[in-house]
């Protein structure tokens, strides 16, 4: 949808005040004019946001929800004229009042592709446009806000800022179009997921089938990748939630954790290795064993360097690091090494007569596995409903 966030600004004036005299006079528009932006937002929206009686202009239920979105949008901008303009109370009102869904659109383009070229094609814009609408949106930040480089241009800090609360104020709006159509009982909104990599092999497609199960128009989708990536994604609001291992101390002031189990590592080799059947292994041995160990700076790595610290051993040195399950697999299975892992997410390899995990338990190697998701989120129904699922199916872990 094409925003017009003038429109939606007097939307949120209407809601305000009830009249529709009080919220023109507030947005410095006639009467007509605001008449007309309210009803091509409705028609845009396919849905009556007020109610019109003698008395004012009222929200119906539908218009409730949306424009309770609406208002969480606008926070997130506000949120950075905040600190674009700390002591100017005039300058943080006129940004919010001023910018435009073309200048946003710009900046998030821009800031992703590094070139303008090839954001005024995806934009289907021409360049003096674009580079319009760029010095416009400077123009209101009062400062600059990408530095050419030999390869095209590079977004500075202060434009990563706004692209993160730019997302943010997008994916809030789009949760509003969603919401109505759960309001109207079209179950066909969207969740897109994070997993890594224990949640990949059981939790997730589980879950994600029962919900489609339920709300067959649902879409969904499921992205796979280093966890600095999907932090990323989550904080700028292109993914809803996380599911895997949590991290401690908590990477982001932003981010909430939501620990649903604690699971236990185990020794996996192949199902022909050595020690496959073995329930005591000396620490000479764990300390011969070559290992696939997981990658720095992930729950399991720390939980690995403690394994052998707690015997009293130095870890091994002849290591490969991986965190995806199907390259250690295949490392295992075309060598004596070992591997660190969860035994639910090699279960259907150990079943297969591939794999094998070790019977001896390894006493303090528990990592917390949970949800994460963005401090003040607000689910639509289906993503609750998922969440729900999620606590239901490991309620009993």
């Amino acid at each position: 949808m094409n925003y017009n966030l003038r429109h939606l600004l007097c939307a949120l004036e209407i809601k305000q005040s009830g009249k529709l005299s009080v919220a023109a006079k507030s947005i410095h528009l006639s009467q007509s004019a605001l008449t007309q932006g309210i009803n091509k937002l409705e028609s845009s929206l396919g849905e009556s946001l007020f109610i019109r009686t003698h008395s004012g202009m009222f929200p119906t239920a539908c218009g409730e929800r949306f424009l309770l979105r609406v208002e969480r949008a606008f926070q997130h901008l506000q949120d950075f004229a905040n600190t674009l303009f700390s002591n100017d109370k005039g300058k943080r009102h006129s940004f919010v009042r001023s910018v435009t869904i073309r200048q946003l659109n710009a900046l998030i383009n821009i800031a992703e592709l590094e070139s303008y070229t090839a954001a005024a094609t995806r934009m289907h814009l021409t360049q003096p446009t674009l580079h319009r609408s760029i010095k416009d949106l400077e123009n209101l930040c009062e400062q600059t806000l990408f530095t050419r480089t030999p390869n095209g241009v590079e977004p500075n800090w202060r434009a990563r800022q706004l692209r993160r609360y730019t997302s943010l104020f997008f994916a809030e709006l789009h949760q509003g179009i969603v919401e109505i159509g759960e309001q109207a009982g079209r179950m066909d909104g969207s969740i897109n997921i994070g997993s890594l990599p224990l949640a990949r092999t059981e939790i997730v497609p589980q879950c994600v089938l029962q919900l489609v199960n339920e709300f067959p128009d649902v879409q969904v989708c499921v992205i796979d990748g280093p966890y600095e990536e999907q932090l990323h994604a989550l904080l700028h609001g292109q993914l809803d939630m996380i599911v895997g291992a949590l991290r401690y101390p908590i990477p982001h002031e932003e981010i909430v954790q939501h620990r649903l189990f604690d699971d236990q590592l185990s020794i996996v080799v192949k199902a022909q290795h050595p020690l496959a059947k073995r329930k005591q292994i000396s620490n000479a041995e764990l300390q011969a064993l070559k290992w696939v160990a997981p990658s720095h700076g992930a729950p399991a790595r720390q939980v690995f360097s403690d394994l052998f610290k707690s015997r009293g051993i130095d870890p091994p040195s002849q290591l490969i690091e991986c965190s995806g399950l199907v390259t250690i697999r295949g490392i295992l299975l075309s060598s004596e090494r070992a591997a660190l892992l969860p035994a639910r997410q090699v279960d259907v390899e150990v079943k297969s007569g591939l794999l094998a995990v070790c019977p001896m338990p390894l006493h303090g190697t528990n990592r917390q596995i949970g949800l994460s998701t963005r401090k003040n989120w607000k689910p639509t129904l289906i993503q609750q409903r998922l969440i729900n699922i999620i606590g239901e199916r490991t309620a009993d872990e």
